[in-house]
This record gives C-alpha cells, structure tokens and sequence, in this order.
C-alpha cells in the first residue's frame, strides 16, 4: 500500500492545472492557476512517496461571510481508496478551526460526489436557492 503525505497547502500552480485535467474537470490556464493559488483560504495536498500530487482541495473566499469549497480532485488510478475523505477531513477541520460560525460555506457536488460531502454536513439547497453560474466568456 502506497504511503500518502498530506499537506496543509496548495499545490504549484502546474500541478493544480495538471490534476484538474487528469481528475475530469475543467483546465483551467496557467495565468488563472497562479492568481488562484495564491489567493486561497486553505489548500490541502495528498502526494505518493515519491511526492506526486495524486489528490486536492481547496477553500476559496473571504475568509468571514462567505467560504466555498472547491478542486476535490483524487487522480484515477487512486480514486475509491477513501482519499476523498481524507481531503474532506482536512478541510472540515480548517473550516470548524478558522471560519466564524456564521460564515456561509457552500460547494458545487459533481455526479454523485453529494454522498460524501453530505458526511460533511453539506446539504442540498433547493427550492429555497440554486446555485448558478456565469462562464467568463472570450470576446
């Protein structure tokens, strides 16, 4: 069984983009990677022995009214071993330890993600709100 670090920070703005992609989500550029990294609330990483990033999170925000949880992402080839979870579990400690407890922390659950972000106590919000969104779009 492979031995997994977990660290406390984001990862390299080249690693977040590189996982995103290997993970299924949305590339993100380089440029926006940068910005992002360094304006997180919490990052969390999961690497191999080797120190490869094989998972993430963040958390995004300002830190008093509004948190957002965002790039869980476990490589495939790690992906059904609980590392979700562990992901998941640092982020919740981060949050009970350095968010007031009136900030609003929500998240957006892809496919069947939901079941484990309920554990989390994350919850539906519909009918009384939706989340939405604008994609940037280039001219």
């Amino acid at each position: 069984m492979t031995k997994i670090q977990i660290e406390h920070k984001t990862p390299t703005p080249q690693e977040y983009c590189d996982m995103r992609v290997l993970a299924g989500l949305q590339p993100k550029s380089l440029d926006a990677a940068q910005i992002a990294m360094k304006n997180s609330l919490f990052g969390v990483c999961l690497r191999d022995e080797q120190g490869a990033l094989i998972g993430m999170g963040r958390v995004i925000g300002d830190g008093g009214c509004f948190a957002q949880v965002t790039d869980i992402a476990v490589a495939p080839i790690h992906q059904g071993k609980g590392l979700g979870k562990q992901i998941l579990q640092a982020i919740d400690e981060y949050i009970k330890a350095n968010l007031p407890t009136s900030c609003w922390v929500n998240l957006f659950a892809d496919g069947e993600a939901h079941h484990l972000y309920r554990q989390y106590g994350f919850e539906f919000t519909a009918p009384h709100s939706v989340g939405m969104a604008q994609k940037m779009r280039t001219a």
